[in-house]
C-alpha cells in the first residue's frame, strides 16, 4: 500500500485514541494513561514481534538508534499526557503541527534527508492550518491584530502551549531517529519491537514503584482496551509509512489528526466554530497537494 493511505489512516487512529481518551480515561493520571498508551500497546502488538534471532543479528547501529529513542519518547508521552489533561486543548494539540517543520532540520542533521521547495511550501501550509486553529478573532476592530498573535503570545505565556511545542520538537527526533533504525529491521516489526520495549520501560518506571496501578487501570476495562487498540493500528501503520517516504512528508501529513480531531470535537463533544475551524483545516489540506505534487 501506498504512503498516502497508511499515513491517513494512522491519523484518523491517532485522532481517535485521543478522543476516546478524553472522553473515557479523563479520571486517569497521567503515568495510568502512559502505562496504556505505551505498556498496553506493546502488548497487543506482541504477535508481530520479530524472533529473538533477527533482533540479535542487528549491528551496533542498530541499537544506538533504538537506545536514543526510548527516554525521548517516554518523556514526550508523559509531556504529552499531562499537557493535555491540564491546559485547555486549543492551546496545546495545535502546536504539534510544528513536527514536521522541526523535522526539516532534524532529518537533515540525522538522516541528511531533504525536500523540494513544494515540500517545504506544503509543510509550512499544514503548519499554518494548525496555527489558525488557534486563532480567534476579537470583535472589534481595533483589537483584531490581538487575536492573530495570539499563538505566539500563548507559547510564550501559556504552561501548556510551551510543554506541546516542546513535545513537538521531541516527536521529530524519534520520528528521523525511528526511519533510521529501520534501515536495520522492517518497519511493520520494528514498530512491535519497539513498542513492546516501551511497554517495558512504561512497566519499570510507572508500575514497579506503584504496583497498584495496574490494578486501577482496569476500573473502565472496555475503554481500555479500545484506546489501546487504536493506539496499537495507529503504530503499524505509522511505521509502514515512515518506511515509504521521507520523514518530513509522512509527519506532515500526520497532523492532519488535527482535522479529524476538529470533527471529534464537534460532532462528540459539542465544540463550537466548526466552520472556522474547518477552514483552517483547508489550509492543511493544501500543504498535502504541495507535498504530494
Amino acid at each position: 500500500m501506498d504512503w498516502l493511505p497508511l499515513t491517513l489512516f494512522c491519523a484518523f487512529s491517532l485522532a481517535t485514541t485521543d478522543a476516546m481518551t478524553k472522553a473515557w480515561l479523563g479520571g486517569y493520571s497521567a503515568r495510568e494513561l502512559a502505562l496504556i498508551r505505551l505498556g498496553l500497546t506493546g502488548l497487543l502488538l506482541l504477535p508481530w514481534l520479530p524472533g529473538l534471532e533477527l533482533v540479535n543479528r542487528q549491528p551496533a547501529a542498530f541499537w544506538y538508534w533504538v537506545m536514543a529513542m526510548l527516554p525521548i519518547e517516554v518523556a514526550a508521552t508523559l509531556i504529552y499526557l499531562r499537557a493535555i489533561r491540564d491546559h485547555p486543548l486549543a492551546l496545546t494539540l495545535p502546536y504539534l503541527a510544528f513536527t514536521p517543520v522541526f523535522v526539516i532540520l532534524t532529518g537533515y542533521l540525522l538522516l541528511g534527508e531533504t525536500i523540494s521547495w513544494r515540500g517545504g511550501l506544503g509543510i509550512l501550509l499544514v503548519v499554518a492550518g494548525a496555527w489558525l486553529l488557534n486563532l480567534s478573532p476579537g470583535s472589534r476592530r481595533d483589537r483584531a491584530w490581538r487575536a492573530w498573535i495570539r499563538p505566539l503570545a500563548a507559547i510564550l505565556d501559556h504552561p501548556g502551549s510551551r510543554a506541546m511545542l516542546l513535545v513537538a520538537f521531541l516527536y521529530s527526533l524519534t520520528a528521523v531517529m525511528g526511519k533510521g533504525a529501520m534501515r536495520h529491521l522492517p518497519p511493520e516489526t520494528f514498530g512491535a519491537f519497539y513498542f513492546v520495549l516501551l511497554g517495558l520501560a512504561s512497566l519499570a518506571l510507572f508500575a514497579l514503584p506503584a504496583p497498584r496501578s495496574l490494578t486501577r487501570l482496569w476500573r473502565r476495562p472496555w475503554a481500555v482496551l479500545a484506546v489501546a487498540g487504536t493506539n496499537a493500528l495507529m503504530v503499524y501503520t505509522h511505521f509502514l509509512a515512515l518506511a515509504r517516504v521521507e520523514v518530513a512528508y509522512m509527519i506532515a501529513v500526520k497532523r492532519i489528526s488535527l482535522l479529524f480531531g476538529i470533527l471529534y470535537g464537534a460532532l462528540w463533544f459539542h465544540e463550537p466554530n466548526l466552520g472556522r475551524h474547518l477552514t483552517a483545516a483547508g489550509l492543511m489540506l493544501g500543504g498535502i497537494y504541495f507535498i504530494l505534487t
